[in-house]
């Protein structure tokens, strides 16, 4: 015969408390002193006891549970954001649910309701089809990270910041002409601050630059061919000048390098690459990738201390009348690598 399951009435009985203190000690164990804490915790060890999640949840109703919805795994940043969020389960003991929204609004729709149903504590939402507006009115705690978040918390990059910084080390390296490439999206977006950063930094210098806002694909192979076809555009434009090229992404600025290998064996003396983001391919690209490094450990870690903030609060008797919404901005690192050499000057 397999051992007993320890009960409530077990630990009870071993401890010499009540059951109704050995439910508070696993659904409020800060009603309880240290040292009664402590004793139960020891009796615990010794029964072997082993809990129960699901009688735990039908007790208390806390599932921790937390949605998270991102929009594509083939971007290098979004996995790696997702990487770091797994993480943080030895920290704050959440379990996560995760759904790849691929810039459907209506699927995105969807799995908020599958989440709901399934009584999650919280969502972190990286997606950006559905406005902030909206995700306030599920009066669940939301924490955005690199999205529109007028009317929820979030967690971003300075952007501004990290578009000088790129846009700056091109220059000083000694690039002839400026280019950016990114998608059309709204001034609201956190992102846009890169397309910003780079227009103010070439205007304020007087940098010939070109700025290239265009769809950029939903796929990986629709994003390949796509660059491609800009790069081929800008080498006929731009013969003979050294070409300084930001990317708004580390992915972007694999596929332009892998590219521009295949077409001339090597990365030309007169092409300068930085992408922005530090996901593992910059690092591990077949020529390193310099690149503004979000620093995604702590974007992170940060987004789940504002949602476990959000939660504990929600578990309260009386939780707090719903204040702001709390913006955490972290600083960008420029990563200078082997993309972004001096031009040799003759």
């Amino acid at each position: 015969m397999g051992k007993k399951n320890i009960t409530f009435s077990d630990i009870a009985k071993y401890t010499g408390f009540s059951k109704t203190t050995i439910s508070r000690y696993f659904n409020n164990p800060d009603s309880l002193t240290l040292e009664n804490q402590q004793i139960i915790a020891d009796a615990l060890e010794k029964l072997n006891y082993k809990e129960n999640k699901v009688a735990r949840i039908l007790a208390n109703g806390k599932t921790e549970f937390i949605g998270v919805i991102i929009p594509n795994l083939y971007m290098h940043y979004y996995s790696e954001v997702l990487n770091q969020i797994l993480k943080t389960y030895e920290t704050f003991g959440y379990k996560f649910l995760v759904f790849t929204g691929d810039d459907q609004e209506t699927n995105e729709r969807k799995y908020i309701q599958e989440l709901l149903s399934y009584k999650i504590e919280g969502m972190i939402i990286l997606s950006h089809t559905i406005p902030s507006r909206e995700l306030a009115s599920y009066n669940i705690p939301i924490v955005t990270i690199e999205r529109e978040d007028q009317y929820v918390s979030s967690v971003n990059t300075d952007n501004y910041m990290g578009g000088v910084q790129a846009t700056s080390l091109l220059a000083k390296i000694g690039a002839d002409v400026l280019i950016h490439i990114n998608a059309e999206f709204s001034s609201q977006i956190p992102s846009y601050g890169r397309i910003k950063g780079f227009t103010d930094i070439c205007k304020e210098y007087k940098i010939p630059h070109e700025l290239i806002l265009t769809d950029t694909g939903h796929s990986y192979e629709e994003t390949s061919q796509i660059l491609k076809n800009l790069i081929e555009d800008i080498d006929i434009r731009y013969t003979g000048k050294t070409k300084g090229i930001f990317l708004p992404n580390d992915t972007f600025a694999n596929i332009v390098l892998h590219h521009l290998i295949r077409r001339y064996g090597k990365l030309p003396d007169d092409y300068k690459l930085i992408g922005f983001d530090d996901s593992p391919v910059s690092r591990e690209a077949i020529v390193p990738i310099s690149t503004v490094g979000q620093q995604i450990d702590k974007i992170a870690a940060a987004a789940m201390e504002i949602l476990n903030v959000q939660i504990k609060e929600s578990h309260k008797r009386k939780p707090a009348l719903s204040s702001e919404p709390v913006h955490q901005i972290i600083p960008p690192v420029l990563i200078h690598r082997e993309t972004t050499l001096p031009v040799k000057t003759p």
